[in-house]
């Protein structure tokens, strides 16, 4: 899925390409003397482990942002909870924020610990069909600071990836770290054999979020990570009593709405700010079974749809091109 290392030239031809670290981009490259030699196209042996790993779960999403504070993990639990709303549906939920891993609160478990098996790490079940693995739970206290650098953080991921036994899944939610960093770059090498469905990337409606979704976008396309859309949080708060509408965040740029058009990506929909989805969050419950009639609830129950829409027709497209491979 993904050849181009993070700190690339923009034309770089990737690591795989009989061209790398001989082209003009590559001048300068700090990568250059290691692409040259030939041993950056050396796959690292974890992806194979990864894929036989992860080759039961059907469907990963990876949920990002640009920038934080926009609601990222909120909207990752709201959605692996939505998609685990039909009890005959496995899903699990992956939190790789390694500094700021606020999931196990969110989800109602951060006083639940893991326990390692012959089989790998077993994750935190919050439901019969729900599954939860986040750093939270190897923290001795939440107010624990993971004071980590690249190398250590990517080797978690990896762990998280290669070692906990989900089973089978349907669904895996990964709720990443907010920019566009070593973690991100090694989750997506790491996933490159997996069922990577694409990401859906979260921001709020004012333009200095956008800008910086906007590079998330490019960040994608250039590790050929498939944008499956974008969500926008916080859009505009409606009353509870009159049920009008106020642009807390005004979108002075046209909002998300725009930027997608603009940059020809999906808008999965849009979430409105509403104080009660702090409230349940903190209490580890969700809006949609708290307040069902909100429309808060209504909007996610929407973009989950869109989600599983989007998802089957890449999986059609996937098929009919195999089909016409074959021929």
């Amino acid at each position: 899925m993904s050849d181009v290392p993070s700190n690339a030239p923009e034309a770089c031809p990737g690591t795989q390409s009989s061209e790398a670290g001989k082209t003009g981009p590559c001048q300068g490259c700090p990568n250059q003397t290691l692409c040259s030699s030939g041993q950056a196209k050396q796959l690292d042996p974890a992806v194979d482990e990864i894929a036989k790993k992860l080759s039961s779960v059907r469907n990963i999403l990876l949920v990002l942002s640009g920038k934080g504070g926009v609601g990222k993990s909120t909207v990752s639990a709201h959605l692996a909870a939505a998609l685990a709303h039909d009890n005959s549906t496995q899903v699990g939920l992956l939190d790789i924020d390694i500094c700021g891993p606020s999931v196990p609160q969110i989800m109602g478990c951060s006083d639940h610990q893991v326990y390692q098996s012959g089989s790998g790490w077993s994750p935190v079940f919050v439901q019969d069909n729900l599954a939860v693995m986040s750093v939270g739970f190897l923290l001795s206290s939440p107010r624990d600071a993971v004071i980590w650098r690249g190398p250590k953080k990517n080797g978690l991921i990896k762990q998280f990836l290669r070692d906990v036994d989900w089973g089978e899944l349907e669904w895996l939610i990964v709720d990443t770290p907010p920019g566009t960093s070593d973690e991100h770059l090694s989750c997506v090498q790491y996933l490159e054999k997996c069922n990577v469905r694409g990401a859906v990337l979260v921001t709020t409606p004012q333009e200095i979020s956008l800008q910086d979704v906007r590079k998330q976008i490019n960040f994608c396309r250039k590790v050929k990570l498939p944008v499956l859309g974008v969500l926008e949080n916080m859009s505009g708060f409606v009353c509870p009593n009159c049920h009008h509408k106020s642009q807390v965040f005004p979108p002075t740029t046209g909002g998300a709405s725009e930027m997608c058009e603009n940059m020809n990506v999906p808008l999965l929909g849009s979430i409105p700010l509403d104080p009660r989805i702090g409230q349940v969050s903190d209490a580890g419950e969700f809006i949609f079974t708290r307040c069902p009639d909100s429309p808060a609830a209504k909007s996610y129950s929407e973009i989950i749809q869109r989600v599983r829409k989007l998802c089957e027709q890449q999986l059609q497209l996937k098929d009919e091109n195999h089909e016409q491979n074959d021929h």
